[in-house]
Order: C-alpha cells, then structure tokens, then sequence
C-alpha cells in the first residue's frame, strides 16, 4: 500500500517544489519545452515515485515492478526529475542536457534510452493504451504462473495522462477493452488541467470523462485538489485495492502552478517561462536554492525509496526462490520467457509444402503456421481487430482471454486497430510474451501511429496484415491497399515480408519470432496461390533466386512478391519460348534484401542485367531502387475496382503476358541505349 500520509508537511511541499524547480531550470537551459505539465502535475509525480510505485531504482529492469508510463510525453521533465530524485542513473548533468543532442533526456521520453523509462511516449494516447498492454500481460502471466501462496507475478501499470490523452480516440478504444477485461492492476492518473495548446479544453471538449470511465466498467474517483499529496495517495491506495476494475483517479491541475503570470493559461504549455517569470515564479514557491541543485533534507527523503526498493525486491527475490522450490518447472519455464528466448524445438512441427500441391492461400498457410507454433511456443499470443477468421489467426485448441480468465491466448480485440497495436506494444514491451495482432492490410493506416513507435521502440511485434492487394477482389477499393505497402517500407526499422507461398510464409513466421531488435509485418494473400521450391532460409535473406535462364546468362530479370511471383514464373516460360533468356527473383522483403552483403546483392541482380522488370499488385514507387533506370514496374497507381479478384488482377495487367511485355520493353531499352 502507498505511504499516503508523509509526516512532515513542509518537507513534503519542498520535495513537490523540488520537481518543479528542475523542470524550471531544464527547460530554461535549453530554451525549449513543455515546463506547465510537470509543475501543475508535480504532486501526483511526488506521490507515485516516493510513496506508491514499487521498483528498484538500482535495477530498472526488475521485472516484477510497477509500471509508470508518462502518456502525456510532452511533460518529460517531471519524469526526468523524478528518476534524477529517486536515485536512477539520470545525474544532474543530464538535466541539464535536456532536449539537447546525445542526452538521454530528450524532448519526450523514450524507453532503452534513459533508465526508468518503460515507453516512449509523445503522440497523445499512446502512453495509456501501451499500458493496457503492459496491464494485459501482467494479468495473463499471472493468471498462467501464479499458484496458491505464490504470488510472484503481481505487480500494477500506473499511467500519468493528460486532457490530449482523454480526446485521443486511441485511448478510448484501449480504456473501454481494458473495463470489459477487468485490468484491476491499472491505475490512471487523469491530469485535468483543462489547457491544450489552443487555449480552454472548452474550446472542444466538455464530455464528463468520468462518466465516460464508469461506462467503460472502470472504477472512479475524483480528488478535489492537485497538490493535495494525501489525498491523491488515499486514491491510489483505493485504487489499488479496487482488484475487479481498472481505476481512473481525476486531478485537476493548474498548468504551470506557480507562475504569477501564466499559471492556467496555454502560454506555459510548450513554452519556457523566461528569464524573470522564472525568478518569479521561483519565489512565489519559496525555492531558495540554486538552479540544478537539490537541498539536502529534499534528497535524502527521495533516495530513502532506493532503500525501500531494494528491500521490496529482496522480499520478492524470497518469494521466488520459495516458488522456485515448489514449482522448479513453471519457474524455468517463466524464466526463459522473461529472455526472449524461445523454447527448444519451437520450428519442429512448421508445415512444408511441395510443388504442385494445391494452392493455397498465404493467410491459411500463416494459419497453418500459426497452429503448428502455438504448443510449441506457450507465450505465444494474439489475435484481430474483429477479423479472426479472415486474417486465420485462431489458436487451435486455445482459450480466449476474457474477465476472469486472463490465461486465455487468443485476445479479442473488437474493431479498435489502433489500440490493437498499442497494447501489443505494451505486451512486448512488458515481456514474458510474445505477441501478434491482425487486420487487413488496407486498415493498417488505422493502426499506423502505434505501428511507428513499434518500429521506433524496436518492439518484437508481429503484425498479420492479410487481403494484401486488388486480388482480394469482391470487397472493392476500399478494402484494396494500392499506396500501404511502399509507405510501410518507408518506415524504418520495420521489416516487411510479402511471401508468394506457404512455404515462404512459414519462413517468414520464423524470422518474425527469431527477430528480437524491431516489429515483423507480414503482407498476405486472401486468393490461392502456387507453392514454390523455397530454399532453406530463403526469406531471411530477402530476396533470392527462385528459378534462373536456361541455357546461358539472363538476358533479363523478373523480380516479384507476394502473389506475382508466380506470374513471373509464366512469363519466364513465356519468354523462352521466344528465346528470351529470363531469371526470376522472389522479392519478400526488401529490409532484409537490402541487409545483405554487396556479393549477394549482385549474385541476385547482376549489374550487367539491366533489362529488369518488378511485378507487384501495388504502387510502383520505390520500385526504381531494385530496377535501375532501364527497367520497367507492373504495378497499381489507381485505385481497384470491385469485381472477383482474378478478373481485378488480369485487368489491371497482372497476366504473364503483360509481364512478358514488359521484360521486351526493358530490352529494348537495354538495346537501344
């Protein structure tokens, strides 16, 4: 239970105006910032970090502490403050670094970047429905390790969120999933300081949030005054023992409290106070010691939580040791989870296929993968927004998770993309699971924001996008990505794979899991398609030689993906029957392609080959980078049309003559230039 009621009231006042102080001097050194959050929030900051959270600041990495995530990213300082306070390696010199370049405080927080942050936050919502998924996989590991007595998995998710986070539509659809499954270990701190940038929250917002939550399922509560450091902590103590819901503690806030001249308006949210608001609003706080310095008696009561956590992780590491005693199995089998590292003979049942069986689709062979890798992978966990079996993302045999039975594997997301990905965010970024989610590949742009911080976090997600392209058919352009897979492979640190068969598709299923430094988007067939003779490892190296000229060097190169490799291959037939010498690349990925040493690269498309032709069912920019100058694109810049999909994909020229056409209109570029 929080310590919520400090003995000392002017010590306790003097530790809030610490956090504010600091933010006042970082931000003035760097000129740039968002000083009004961290000083309207600074009690709330105060009571969780001093009081509320259990962690150890001398071991970030704990994994059975709490979870603090700053969802209102803008107002870092006062989590950077507050790391500094409590004794994380954040020293004073890397406040005063703030926002500044190689600093591990930069303008919003981001995790593996400074100690002590759990997520980067920045884009509003994000924090809170990353902390469902943090909350989530805290629910669900305990629900599949803990046993009568041993409670080793039991920790809470506290979200610090904003006015912004309260309007952001990613936070409402992750806070009504987060009511419906009863998250009774996430506690969230509503910062309603009713200031956005333009101005009043009454500008555009005048719902009653607290309804709202009610209506979620979440239990709720309302503290009357900001600074008002025991009653915020009798809240979180309610909170905590409130185990059925998710709870919702509103603050309200004066934005840049202190400031005679700017307290409560916009003009402090993202701008520095200036050179004498800063000494004055110092004053009227009565902070009469020197920038970037901290009183003794200030310091000494914030590091006494170094103590206090290390003790708390002492006391746990006995529960362990006594669980580890009376469950030696689940314990080793936990253990290994929390590595990342995956259980031996994990790929033994992958399916394989051999060519000239039927076709098959790439999202029924995903399935397939799907089903062999679920008993031999146990923290393997997922499901879709609302598509379970268009996307053939069940678990065979598996449970779904639902309230009061969190062991479950297979996760409803509902029609909520966007917080779909946040929370597998949040999961990966927890640990101990290894997490997918699905959509069409089309409503990836509803999920996008939570996509790039997965790339930018590095988080070993897994996205399924299926229906990859105009050979969906029926559903019309609506429902046919054109532009998303180029603009995803724009998108750094992600890798994209588009398998041409099941063969593929379970390699690249492997890589995804194999694959710990950043997310896997797979792009999949709804139509069926050819299997190949896919070599070993083929996928992980991005693109290969799938079927090379006959009788001499090519005179020209195919390159496909997805559901146009196969139509490659018969245009190549095609072509030597014409005496035209053509090799044909399969594509998947060209992350990975591009990873490869030059040596390969050039093995695959010869530099002497100019005359090069790529072959996909979507936009042709980007294509230039694997085609050169003399080549030509079969691909879609026009919206798709609704019809059955094989009769989309040969009107839009996606037949191996139109191919073949291609392949001599880049050799007679080649020949002629």
């Amino acid at each position: 239970m929080p310590d919520s009621h400090p003995h000392d009231p002017t010590l306790t006042k003097r530790s809030v105006n610490a956090i504010r102080a600091l933010t006042i001097d970082a931000t003035q050194a760097s000129g740039d910032g968002h000083p009004g959050m961290p000083m309207g929030a600074a009690a709330m900051g105060y009571l969780l970090f001093r009081h509320a959270l259990r962690y150890d600041p001398t071991d970030p990495t704990w994994w059975n502490r709490d979870r603090y995530v700053q969802s209102n990213g803008h107002g870092s300082m006062l989590q950077y403050a507050l790391l500094h306070l409590v004794g994380f390696d954040v020293s004073m010199d890397d406040l005063r670094g703030y926002r500044q370049w190689e600093s591990i405080t930069p303008g919003h927080p981001e995790t593996g970047h400074t100690p002590g942050v759990e997520t980067t936050t920045g884009p509003l919502g994000q924090g809170l429905a990353t902390a469902v998924g943090m909350a989530l996989a805290e629910a669900h590991l305990a629900a599949r390790f803990n046993r009568p007595g041993h409670a080793v998995v039991d920790h809470h998710t506290f979200v610090l969120a904003g006015d912004g986070c309260m309007m952001e539509g990613v936070a409402s659809e992750a806070s009504s999933l987060a009511g419906h499954l009863g998250l009774g270990k996430l506690v969230v701190l509503y910062d309603d300081n009713g200031i956005t940038i333009d101005g009043s929250t009454d500008l555009a917002f005048s719902e009653d949030v607290g309804r709202r939550y009610e209506a979620y399922g979440w239990h709720v509560q309302r503290v009357e005054d900001g600074n008002d450091v025991d009653a915020i902590g009798a809240a979180v103590a309610a909170a905590k023992a409130e185990t059925e819901r998710p709870s919702l503690i509103i603050v309200p806030t004066t934005i840049g409290y202190g400031s005679p001249a700017l307290a409560g308006t916009s003009k402090i949210h993202g701008s520095v106070l200036g050179d004498d608001e800063a000494v004055a609003t110092k004053r009227a706080l009565e902070i009469d010691w020197p920038a970037f310095t901290v009183p003794d008696d200030v310091l000494t009561h914030y590091r006494e939580q170094r103590a206090r956590g290390a003790a708390e992780h002492a006391a746990w590491r006995e529960r362990w040791q006594a669980y580890e005693a009376e469950h030696p199995e689940l314990a080793a089998e936990l253990e290994r989870a929390l590595r990342g590292e995956l259980p031996a003979g994990a790929f033994d049942d992958l399916p394989t296929w051999q060519a000239g069986d039927k076709p098959l689709a790439t999202r029924a062979a995903s399935g397939k993968a799907l089903a062999a890798l679920a008993p031999r992978v146990p923290e393997l966990l997922g499901g879709s927004a609302d598509l379970a079996g268009s996307n053939v993302t069940d678990l065979p045999g598996e449970a779904s998770m639902r309230k009061g039975a969190m062991a479950g594997r297979i996760i409803h997301f509902g029609v909520r993309e966007h917080a779909m990905a946040a929370i597998g965010n949040g999961m990966a970024l927890h640990g101990g699971v290894r997490p997918f989610v699905a959509t069409f590949l089309v409503f990836a742009d509803y999920l996008r924001p939570a996509l790039r911080l997965s790339a930018l976090m590095g988080t070993s997600l897994t996205y399924v996008f299926t229906h990859d392209s105009i050979g969906l058919g029926g559903d019309g352009p609506t429902h046919q990505p054109i532009e998303t897979l180029m603009s995803l492979r724009a998108m750094p640190n992600l890798v994209v794979i588009r398998p041409a068969d099941g063969n593929e598709t379970v390699q690249a299923w492997r890589l995804a899991l194999e694959r710990n430094e950043g997310p896997t988007a797979l792009a999949l067939t709804r139509q069926g398609v050819p299997h190949l003779d896919v070599p070993e490892d083929a996928v992980a190296r991005g693109g290969y030689v799938l079927a090379d000229a006959e009788g001499g060097e090519p005179e020209v190169v195919l390159i496909g993906t997805g559901s146009e490799v196969s139509v490659c291959l018969a245009a190549r037939e095609r072509l030597a029957q014409e005496g035209v010498r053509a090799r044909v690349v399969s594509l998947p990925s060209f992350e990975l392609f591009a990873a490869q040493d030059e040596a390969y690269r050039k093995r695959v498309l010869p530099p002497t080959v100019r005359a090069r032709v790529a072959v996909e069912a979507g936009a042709t920019l980007g294509w230039e980078r694997w085609v050169g100058d003399a080549g030509e694109v079969v691909g879609v810049d026009r919206f798709g049309a609704s019809a059955p999909g094989d009769e989309v994909l040969r009107a839009y020229g996606f037949t191996p003559e139109r191919v073949a056409e291609a392949a001599r209109t880049a050799l007679a570029r080649v020949r002629s230039g």
